[in-house]
């Protein structure tokens, strides 16, 4: 009899077994494809956020760049312009006569120092715009022109020391309540350092007997300059007085009436913390 073949082996179990595998297999793929797309969208976003922010940056910088012009060279170039036609308008409306120079007061014309009283408020009054007798100047207005001749400055003098009204326009500003040029007291004046025609920047640089005028439609008032003050308070008071004399730092100012003059401006430059002041004594007065 004849032996029957083997039979063959049951391969459903593999079968199977193939399909579950190849069904990971696309799970596991699917899986991957997917978490590639999410990696790409992530990285896309992100570099879209990053070109964005760069785009601010430098849109930010832009504009910033833009104000550092506008405020360090613009304004100076405008207000400079304005005050050299201010500057201008007042020579014209005063004319230029003018009589000889004479000393403040015999006995102080040697020099600079805590001086005596003058006899007097020098020069005539006068009503019309550019007057420096009672009649005090219209808020705002500019009457007299500041020089400077070893800064080779000349700049106008407005009533008041607002900022849009008088500073910013590279005017100097008369403190109000101050005493007018040539009277006895103190003719108190401030200015911009830096920015808005900076008309005070240098005023650092002047030194013990340098000459400050001041000229008005009655006089041409000279001073020479006697003290600084490098750096007090914003809020010292005491230098602008009709005696100055700083309450910050008492070793610097005067003790005697006099006729003073105070120019005061912001120390360090570029900021606003601290006041630079410069004092000068009135040693002659031409009328013109």
């Amino acid at each position: 009899m004849r032996a029957r073949p083997p039979a063959a082996p049951v391969v459903r179990h593999r079968t199977h077994r193939t399909h579950r595998t190849h069904r990971t297999h696309r799970t596991h793929r699917t899986h991957r494809t997917h978490r590639t797309h999410q990696t790409l969208r992530r990285r896309a976003l992100r570099r879209r956020l990053l070109w964005t922010c760069g785009e601010l940056l430098v849109t930010l910088g832009t504009v910033l760049a833009l104000l550092v012009v506008h405020q360090l060279w613009w304004t100076n170039r405008e207000a400079e312009q304005g005050a050299r036609r201010e500057v201008r308008a007042l020579e014209r409306e005063w004319g230029n006569s003018a009589g000889p120079a004479a000393p403040a007061n015999p006995e102080d014309a040697s020099g600079p120092g805590d001086s005596a009283p003058l006899t007097g408020s020098a020069g005539s009054a006068r009503t019309h715009r550019g007057g420096t007798g009672s009649n005090t100047p219209g808020r705002s207005q500019a009457y007299a022109v500041l020089g400077i001749p070893s800064l080779g400055l000349r700049v106008p003098v407005a009533e008041g020391v607002g900022k849009a009204a008088v500073l910013n326009k590279g005017y100097v500003g008369h403190y109000p309540g101050t005493q007018q040029p040539g009277q006895a007291g103190n003719f108190a004046v401030a200015g911009h350092r830096n920015t808005h025609g900076e008309p005070f920047r240098y005023i650092n640089r002047l030194r013990r007997g340098d000459t400050v005028r001041v000229e008005t439609a009655d006089a041409v008032y000279s001073y020479t300059v006697d003290r600084t003050l490098p750096r007090t308070s914003a809020r010292d008071d005491g230098v602008i007085r009709a005696v100055p004399r700083s309450t910050v730092r008492p070793g610097y100012g005067y003790r005697a009436p006099g006729h003073y003059l105070t120019l005061t401006t912001c120390t360090p430059e570029y900021t606003s913390r601290y006041r630079l002041v410069v004092w000068g004594v009135l040693t002659s007065v031409r009328a013109r």
